[in-house]
């Protein structure tokens, strides 16, 4: 039997309801999420160039980071890290919806590891600044190569311009050589300018396509075509072999039209099929049969110096046009010359001019 409780009289503060707040404070603060502390630039390095793969992330997270602080510490662990990079093959990768590219890339890449190979897998995919997420590099569509200690797969970041997005993706890419990575795919979602910045990085550009019911050369612009080094006709199996073998002739006789690549190398067209298997390991030997042509005839040297000498001018002039558009001159005419643009009322080409001589006045 429980003891009788005490009455308690209508005014006793014990019976009154708290009006709380409306914002609470958090029950425990220490639990509260803090930013994760940076280390020394040294700490970082030695981390990467023993392959220490918690290292590796926290710095590409500087890298993709956009507070100057961090981009200054990013900057310093690449500088440091310079000497250790260039040793790959990279690869690019990239194709229409549907081809199966995930299945594709875990496919290769699990016989690269396979076969001794380190592989990082990164992701160009200018969506996710659209939407604030990535559809690529993401770790559930291959299971298999995300537990694999050979291979490292990092998303695309989020936010930011495709211009942002590529120069982190190059900055990551040395990182992730630093690290021992031998063999870098580079993906890309497959639409608008993302093609031609991968294919501006990347030693391989690889084309991924599907057999069709006679339109195999329908949707596939003439420029992905010709930048690509292989096409490799996905998902040829089962009764969608013979389709596939008919979608490779169809392409070996339209790259016969295209002009001869610079880099003296013929095109291939390969049938595989990344559910089976079948076809993966040509695809490999195709990629180091390229470099190792390219290589004897020196175009592969040739091509990565004219690489970095565009990822130099590209850097220059996204900080020109940041500084351009941040200055306060700028900021201040930007307004009324847009709006004068846009009624009719100014040429944009003389708005143009009006705005470059705001800035250089008061520069």
């Amino acid at each position: 039997m429980m003891p009788d409780r005490p009455n308690r009289p209508a005014g006793d503060p014990a019976l009154q309801v708290s009006p709380g707040t409306a914002h609470a404070p958090s029950i425990n603060p220490a639990a509260r999420r803090r930013p994760r502390p940076t280390l020394p630039v040294q700490d970082y390095v030695d981390g990467i160039l023993r392959g220490d793969r918690g290292l590796l992330s926290r710095a590409i997270t500087l890298v993709e980071s956009t507070r100057p602080e961090h981009r200054r510490l990013a900057q310093d662990i690449l500088d440091r890290c310079m000497p250790e990079t260039g040793r790959s093959i990279r690869v690019g990768i990239t194709g229409v919806p549907g081809v199966g590219k995930s299945t594709f890339i875990e496919a290769l890449g699990t016989h690269l590891t396979r076969s001794g190979h380190r592989l990082a897998v990164l992701a160009i995919d200018p969506s996710s600044a659209r939407s604030g997420g990535s559809i690529l590099g993401d770790k559930t569509r291959m299971p298999e190569l995300s537990r694999d200690p050979n291979a490292f797969i990092r998303p695309s970041p989020t936010g930011g311009s495709l211009g942002g997005v590529a120069r982190s993706t190059r900055e990551t890419m040395l990182l992730c050589e630093a690290a021992g990575f031998d063999v870098i795919f580079v993906e890309t979602v497959g639409v608008g300018q993302s093609e031609t910045t991968v294919a501006s990085m990347v030693d391989f550009f690889l084309l991924l396509v599907l057999a069709g019911a006679g339109d195999e050369l329908q949707g596939i612009k003439r420029g992905i075509m010709e930048m690509a080094d292989a096409i490799a006709v996905n998902k040829a199996d089962g009764p969608n072999r013979a389709a596939a073998l008919e979608a490779r002739r169809a392409y070996q006789s339209a790259l016969r039209l295209f002009p001869p690549a610079e880099s003296g190398w013929s095109p291939q067209v390969l049938t595989c099929s990344a559910l089976t298997g079948e076809g993966i390991p040509e695809v490999w030997a195709t990629i180091e049969a390229y470099r190792a042509q390219t290589q004897a005839s020196g175009f592969f040297a040739r091509k990565r110096r004219e690489q970095v000498r565009l990822w130099m001018h590209q850097v220059i002039e996204e900080r020109l046009r940041a500084h351009f558009f941040s200055h306060p001159a700028v900021r201040d005419a930007l307004p009324t010359v847009e709006a004068d643009v846009m009624a009719g009322r100014l040429a944009p080409t003389a708005a143009a001019e009006r705005l470059l001589a705001a800035y250089e006045d008061r520069s």
